[in-house]
């Protein structure tokens, strides 16, 4: 049974609230002048179908649009615009006001925008009124805190169930506010500022968790502000890294560490960013033995009592960097063997990269070796080219230096063939320019590219230098040509057998030239066309 029109367009107009977003500009430009073309009448609708509505638009130039009712992303105009346009939009506008009210479809659309700056201002007048009760922040830790976690309370969780980007909108107010507050004197507001990013990381992903926010949009956009945090994070702690810093900080970092723990088990989301900004701190700013070894003591507890359901994996990397960073480098190695290699693959770049930066070439090997291993595991399991490649790329680069100060290449190139195919681009210029030809002739095949396809500068160097490893290359490729069985296939297999021959001559091979094409002819003799382009091309008759 077919779905009645109006539930086609009911059914369109919500994509279309997800496609486009009131806060971004082009899309509000967009929807604005989609209006004013419905609204001067110049839509004039042709057919509307079970799968389409056809229409034509009077702009500057007449536009024909189709709109697909069951896939709104494939809609089609004649104007040159690349994706949803103005005539698209007009056209959806005519035919909703067969049911419906087109500003009011509109103004529901505007209001998660009218919502973010009435929750903005709202927001910005509770944040003055905190600054009027708390001023400027002395140096006092759990003041702070509590400062911070009322500042939070009032202007983010006043409401429940907010827009996704209002909450962000109000976290960027949230923020000014704890800078408004912030200590004069630069060295304590350095450390103000770090120790208000730890505690705004976390009460934002316990947010962002409480609420739900698992939309792939949404979800982008939270995450830019937690690498955001991060970023901010590691420039404080480089800051305070380079100043004497007073005894007076000792307890603020105490205290700041024991509530860093809380990154490990918090919340369920943002595992890789938990960890990274776990690292940051205990590697740069937490540095006592003693502190070390307690919390090493403390993970060991923990994981201990670990419960089924919960993920143990933020624990035992923060285990493994304890161990470490207190140059207990067999039994990290023994806490990474315990961890799936899917698992603990991306964290070993850390701290591949952080012996590269010491010069401890020793402490390395052992990690670079499991890398290498492991890292075949762990682009199999993931679903996207991008990070694969992504990925390899990190890995090469953070195993180069290593590679070159010991003159490990055939460790790097171990990393490129374990890492195909996404290490391809990398591989082929390194062989190419060792000039190892056969190596660089069976990438090609492994990675299927035809002769055809390969660039025609570096077959020229090869045909110079070491012509015989063209040979074997041409056959494959030739024969795969052969293969599809059609007339534009066997005229690439006939050029391509035509350069196999100029070799073989310049290799004075020609007898076994004519042995292998006597006997390709002979297991082809049913395929006509393929002898046709033979004769055509005049290697029959040579």
């Amino acid at each position: 049974m077919s779905m009645p029109a109006s539930e086609h367009i009911r059914a369109m107009s919500e994509k279309l609230a997800q496609l486009l977003h009131p806060e971004i500009e082009e899309d509000a430009k967009l929807v604005q002048k989609g209006m004013l073309l419905y609204r001067q009448g110049l839509v004039t609708l042709l057919r509307v179908g079970e799968d389409a509505m056809v229409a034509t638009v009077q702009d500057v130039v007449r536009a024909r649009v189709e709109l697909d009712v069951n896939f709104f992303e494939m809609s089609q105009c004649s104007c040159p615009a690349n994706g949803i346009c103005r005539h698209q939009m007009a056209v959806f506008f005519l035919a909703y006001s067969k049911s419906g009210s087109v500003a009011d479809w509109i103004e529901q659309w505007r209001k998660p925008v009218q919502e973010k700056k009435a929750e903005a201002a709202l927001g910005m007048e509770k944040a003055r009124d905190l600054i009027k009760a708390n001023g400027i922040l002395k140096p006092d830790y759990d003041r702070w805190i509590q400062s911070f976690g009322e500042s939070f309370t009032t202007i983010l969780q006043t409401k429940q169930h907010l827009n996704p980007y209002v909450v962000i909108e109000l976290f960027r107010v949230y923020r000014r506010r704890l800078s408004a507050s912030a200590p004069v004197k630069q060295e304590w507001k350095l450390l103000y500022d770090l120790i208000g990013t730890v505690f705004s990381f976390q009460k934002l992903a316990e947010l962002s968790q409480e609420m739900g926010y698992t939309n792939d949009g949404v979800r982008r956009t939270f995450d830019l502000v937690f690498s955001q945090l991060i970023d901010e994070a590691e420039s404080l702690v480089q800051k305070l890294g380079v100043q004497t810093m007073p005894f007076a900080f000792d307890a603020f970092i105490e205290k700041l560490k024991d509530d860093t723990t809380s990154l490990l088990t918090a919340v369920d989301e943002l595992e890789y960013d938990r960890i990274y900004l776990y690292r940051l701190l205990w590697s740069h700013l937490f540095k006592k033995k003693s502190w070390r070894e307690d919390e090493l003591k403390k993970i060991e507890l923990r994981l201990e009592k670990i419960m089924d359901w919960e993920n143990p994996i933020p624990l035992q990397i923060a285990g493994v960097h304890v161990c470490m960073l207190l140059q207990m480098d067999d039994s990290a190695l023994r806490l990474i063997s315990s961890i799936q290699d899917e698992k603990v693959t991306p964290y070993l770049l850390y701290w591949i990269e952080l012996f590269s930066q010491q010069k401890s070439w020793n402490r390395a090997a052992p990690l670079i070796d499991l890398l290498v291993q492991k890292v075949k595991v762990y682009l199999e399991v993931q679903r996207s080219y991008y990070a694969c490649t992504g990925f390899t790329n990190m890995l090469l680069k953070a195993i180069l230096p290593f590679c070159k100060t010991n003159e490990r290449f055939d460790l790097y190139e171990r990393a490129l063939l374990q890492s195909l195919p996404y290490s391809y681009a990398e591989y082929e210029i390194s062989l190419f320019e060792q000039g190892m030809y056969d190596k660089w002739s069976e990438l090609q095949s492994f990675i299927g590219y035809q002769y055809d396809q390969l660039p025609k500068d570096r077959l020229k160097v090869i045909e110079k230098e070491q012509p015989e490893v063209l040979i074997s290359l041409l056959h494959q490729s030739a024969q795969q040509q052969i293969d599809l069985k059609n007339r534009q296939s066997y005229k690439s297999a006939v050029r391509q057998l035509k350069k196999l021959r100029t070799i073989y001559k310049k290799q004075k091979r020609v007898s076994d030239w004519q042995f292998f094409f006597e006997n390709l002819l002979e297991r082809t003799r049913r395929l006509r066309a393929f002898h046709e382009e033979c004769k055509r091309s005049k290697l029959i008759d040579a």
